[in-house]
């Protein structure tokens, strides 16, 4: 038993992580487009697309495998209702994470100069939707039968 605390541990750091991770970027890029100056906000994107978000999606493609090992070490069938719920959760996640991707790509084209609040809204409106996304699915795996 002392494997599979070890692996609930293992398996909470990440999404712990991306829950911070997405919360410190959001505010980070608002920061930065509120400043107005064109070249941080740029720095800022460029930053956020090539290092930051490679880095969550493997803390994120973790989550299912760390996942499905402590499955198979309780011995529980995967067919249970917090685990489908959570799984299909998980799978909108991944797609408003692919969306969030999208728009801050389309952002950072137009960062060259002056960025429309629009697209800061929709930025926004998807991180908060994976912040809300996030802790959906840890109060599901957390609610789960002992």
């Amino acid at each position: 038993m002392e494997h599979y605390l070890l692996l609930r541990i293992v398996h909470s750091v990440p999404g712990i992580l991306l829950l911070l991770g997405v919360l410190a970027h959001a505010f980070m890029l608002w920061k930065a487009w509120r400043s107005g100056d064109s070249a941080v906000l740029q720095r800022k994107l460029q930053r956020t697309r090539r290092i930051s978000l490679p880095v969550f999606a493997v803390l994120a493609l973790s989550l299912p495998v760390t996942g499905w090992w402590m499955v198979n070490l309780a011995g529980w069938p995967l067919s249970q209702t917090w685990l489908l719920l959570g799984s299909i959760l998980f799978g909108v996640l991944m797609i408003v994470g692919l969306l969030l991707l999208g728009r801050l790509g389309a952002w950072q084209a137009q960062a060259g100069g002056t960025v429309p609040a629009k697209s800061l809204r929709f930025a926004m409106a998807y991180a908060a939707l994976i912040v809300v996304l996030l802790v959906v699915i840890m109060a599901v795996m957390g609610a789960k039968p002992v």
